[in-house]
């Protein structure tokens, strides 16, 4: 690809993602708004639960745990969404670390408007060399996304609030589905559709653990095609906890669960 058509495409990336998912590049942050913040700033327990305790009221949560879900299924909405669109879509490695990112977690009572802000806005093309030189680039971009940038945000979330990470996990699981088989399912370019395949396939079957920094593959795991009892989840979210009256999620384990 000459240097015109990566620029082109960097562009073309970069308002897919910013129209999308919210997603920003601000090098110079406004001071003074405690709902944005560094996103390795969750890693300190003092400040996790500090975010927590603002967010719980905009929720309408009554808990550090059920905000703690809330919040992770919107952290990997933005995190999983804009890393791996990159990925399979532009086959663009997109630097996400957590000391790249700020978190913006706005809500106005009804909806989340929150979005993930970069510093600075890097990509990294995949390989030309073939496809066990891509092979090895998306495992590093990959793990990258989930052993680098969320493995360490759900830990520190589980820490403060004492929920289990295990439901952290499923909320990401149950985000990738979505993007996968939802949000870029109408991609119709060939060879973006090719790519988007065998990643999706690569993700459900083929990643080793040590790419999610935890003991198993939580895309396997929590496949929904796999669970019995109409696929529903192994984990509940807590989402109905912050309705009146009660509103479950589609595919809420909860026995009765009346899904809204």
């Amino acid at each position: 690809m000459n240097h015109r058509a990566a620029t082109d495409d960097a562009a073309t990336l970069r308002r897919e993602l910013a129209a999308r998912y919210g997603l920003a590049v601000a090098e110079r942050l406004p001071a003074g708004q405690p709902l944005l913040l560094p996103v390795h700033d969750l890693l300190d327990p003092l400040r996790c639960q500090a975010l927590l305790d603002r967010l719980g009221p905009l929720l309408g949560s009554r808990s550090r745990a059920i905000t703690a879900s809330l919040l992770s299924k919107r952290l990997a909405f933005l995190a999983t969404g804009c890393s791996l669109h990159a990925l399979s879509v532009f086959d663009q490695a997109l630097d996400i670390g957590l000391d790249n990112c700020w978190i913006d977690c706005r809500h106005d009572g009804q909806r989340w408007r929150s979005r993930l802000l970069l510093q600075h806005w890097r990509l990294q093309p995949a390989p030309a060399a073939g496809a066990a030189s891509r092979q090895a680039w998306r495992e590093a971009t990959v793990t990258a996304l989930f052993r680098g940038h969320l493995q360490p945000l759900w830990q520190a979330l589980s820490l403060s609030s004492g929920l289990a990470a295990r439901i952290f996990w499923e909320n990401t699981a149950v985000r990738v589905f979505s993007l996968y088989e939802n949000r870029l399912n109408a991609v119709a370019e060939p060879q973006a559709a090719a790519r988007i395949a065998h990643d999706w396939h690569y993700l459900r079957e083929q990643a080793p653990a040590a790419v999610f920094g935890v003991d198993h593959n939580p895309v396997r795991l929590f496949d929904r095609h796999r669970q019995g009892a109409g696929g529903r989840r192994k984990t509940c979210c807590l989402y109905y906890l912050t309705t009146q009256p009660a509103v479950y999620c589609k595919t809420c384990p909860l026995p009765g669960a009346c899904p809204g």
